[in-house]
């Protein structure tokens, strides 16, 4: 049997061992370098930049990483600056296909599936979004529907992050197609694709 002084200096040991091994988990995981250091959090607003954003905005011309570099029309809708009423690639059935699902998931809850601007937000109470088929966005370009889906507009928010740059142009051809369902004549209507198509550079 122990003696009773060698025990309880071995449960000291012990007791002495059990607090060391928090303390030592903590000093391990206590890691300073790069963990505490200034920075902004997304949306946060900065005195650093005249602009008062901390975000900066991609340097004018670059492509997206991963991204082909097709040109300026594909990632802006403009040509030389200017918005252009073209698309960067020939409209097919599938094309507009696609476009119809990424309207109807994006778009329709503001802009309804017709695209007069009642979709379920707004009957909610959501202030009602312009009507496509209003003179003002029949007469625009092509590159203003994609610069709106891409940058936001008034209380549409930017789809930048949520729409690659070809399902946007897809959108748009979609968007032309419902505009000539309600403003063309019939033998348009019926191929409306090619009615698209031919805006294409």
């Amino acid at each position: 049997m122990m003696p009773r002084r060698a025990l309880q200096s071995e449960t000291r040991v012990f007791a002495f061992v059990l607090l060391l091994i928090p303390a030592a988990v903590g000093l391990i995981s206590c890691r300073l370098d790069m963990h505490l250091q200034p920075k902004y959090n997304p949306e946060v607003a900065s005195d650093f930049f005249s602009d008062g954003s901390s975000a900066r905005l991609p340097v004018e011309g670059t492509v997206p990483g991963g991204q082909p570099a097709q040109g300026e029309l594909l990632y802006t809708g403009r040509i030389s600056g200017n918005l252009v009423d073209a698309f960067p690639f020939k409209i097919s059935a599938s094309d507009l296909k696609r476009g119809q699902e990424r309207y109807n998931i994006y778009c329709s809850p503001c802009h309804g599936l017709a695209g007069y601007g009642d979709g379920m937000i707004v009957q909610r109470g959501f202030l009602a979004p312009p009507s496509y088929h209003s003179d003002r966005l029949r007469q625009a370009p092509d590159g203003h529907f994609f610069e709106v889906i891409t940058n936001g507009f008034g209380r549409m928010f930017s789809y930048r992050s949520r729409i690659e740059p070809a399902d946007r142009w897809r959108i748009v051809a979609y968007i032309r197609a419902l505009q000539l369902s309600q403003h063309a004549p019939g033998s348009e209507v019926t191929n409306a694709s090619s009615a698209i198509s031919r805006s294409t550079p």
